[in-house]
């Protein structure tokens, strides 16, 4: 893991092994609005669940889920709500947060924050 984006890459992959793992079907990956993307777009047999991932090395400066500030958040907002109507989704869909600490990459601590409200402040991570 010499590179942030390599970090990062690393980190989308082990969120995809772990949503699998509890029976999601993985729809999309990195997907594109523009500037903003979703990392993962994922689906359960009730909903679309529409997932950011942030890795970090370490939790020396805070749980890497705090880095998905509001400003973050909007962008989001703004690219799940163009994913919805560019495909047409008519179903429940929720927001999740998956923040990965690799201090040891091979067995990274994994953090799923589910539903998570976008707009608004804070509060959702332990």
């Amino acid at each position: 893991m010499a590179s942030h984006n390599e970090l990062g890459q690393w980190g989308e992959e082990q969120a995809v092994n772990y949503l699998e793992g509890k029976g999601y079907r993985i729809l999309e990956r990195d997907w594109r609005s523009g500037h903003r993307d979703i990392d993962i777009i994922a689906r359960t047999a009730a909903e679309i669940v529409f997932v950011e991932v942030k890795t970090r090395r370490t939790s020396r400066f805070g749980s890497p889920c705090e880095a998905v500030d509001y400003r973050k958040r909007r962008h989001l907002q703004a690219a799940i709500d163009h994913y919805i109507r560019s495909r047409q989704i008519d179903m429940p869909f929720r927001f999740d947060i998956i923040s990965i600490t690799a201090a040891d990459p091979k067995h990274p601590a994994i953090e799923h924050f589910e539903d998570v409200r976008l707009l608004g402040y804070g509060g959702f991570c332990r």
